[in-house]
C-alpha cells in the first residue's frame, strides 16, 4: 500500500515537473520574442511571417503641434506627403513636397556658389 502511493507521488511530481519545464520554455521564448520586438527586430505581419512585406506606405516623421493637433509626414508610392491631423479630421497640406525640396537645394547650391 506504501509502495502504491510512493509511486503515485513519484509519477505525480514527475508530470507537474514536466508541466514546469514546458512553461518555463514558453515564457523564455515569449519574453524573447517581446524583446526582439521592442528593439525592431522581429515583427510579424500576420499572413506569412517569413515574406516580406511589400509596403508602399510608411511615415517619415511626426510633429506633435497640440495635444490634439499634428503634422505627419509621410511617403507613398514614392511620393512624399505633408498631413495634418486634428480632431475634425485629416487635410493634405501639400503633395510635391519632395520636388520643393530638392528644387530649394538646387537653388541654395546656386546661390551659395555665386
Amino acid at each position: 500500500m506504501a509502495d502504491r502511493r510512493l509511486l503515485k507521488e513519484v509519477t505525480t511530481m514527475e508530470a507537474i515537473q514536466q508541466v514546469a519545464a514546458v512553461l518555463f520554455v514558453l515564457g523564455l521564448l515569449g519574453g524573447t520574442l517581446y524583446w526582439l520586438r521592442g528593439k525592431g527586430t522581429a515583427s510579424f505581419a500576420g499572413k506569412g511571417f517569413g515574406r516580406p512585406s511589400g509596403r508602399r506606405m510608411r511615415s517619415i516623421e511626426r510633429l506633435p503641434l497640440t495635444a490634439q493637433h499634428s503634422l505627419h509626414l509621410v511617403s507613398v508610392a514614392g511620393r512624399t506627403l505633408l498631413i495634418a491631423v486634428s480632431p475634425g479630421g485629416c487635410s493634405l497640406l501639400d503633395d510635391g513636397l519632395e520636388r520643393d525640396l530638392r528644387e530649394d537645394r538646387m537653388d541654395n547650391l546656386r546661390t551659395g556658389s555665386q
